[in-house]
């Protein structure tokens, strides 16, 4: 699957904010370009470890497009940029050098489950979004 020409997006599968995040990103991505699978996958934790990152210590979104693997910050615009309607005109963001963009990131990741909070499983997509999913 990690040569697949759609991107893949590894979430936190018990992330509230993440997991609506993937719900933003489905909504307007009417294309079906982008596929999931949370981190806690067995798909995960094979990307993670062919990656050299620590799957326990992990606090951010993966995206896997075009042979990249894209964290953090340039994760996300890099997913804007594929959306429709005005979503791409983020992606200008780029500019910001990612040592200034990336400590923004990482003040959310770091409390996502304190004003978000955290689910006790990963989402279980519903069979018409099974398709966007990868299965273990």
């Amino acid at each position: 699957m990690e040569d697949s020409k759609n991107p893949v997006l590894l979430f936190d599968g018990v992330c509230n904010l993440c997991n609506a995040s993937v719900q933003f990103i489905i909504r307007r991505d009417k294309k079906a370009f982008f596929k999931f699978a949370p981190l806690q996958s067995e798909f995960g934790r094979k990307i993670c470890e062919r990656n050299q990152l620590n799957q326990n210590e992990i606090e951010t979104v993966i995206l896997l497009a075009e042979g990249k693997v894209y964290t953090k910050s340039a994760a996300g615009l890099q997913i804007v940029k594929k959306l429709g309607g005005l979503w791409p005109l983020l992606y200008v963001f780029i500019i910001i050098p990612a040592f200034l963009r990336d400590p923004v990131y990482d003040f959310i990741a770091r409390s996502r489950y304190k004003w978000f909070g955290k689910r006790d499983s990963c989402m279980i997509p519903d069979p018409e979004l099974r398709s966007r999913f990868i299965q273990d």
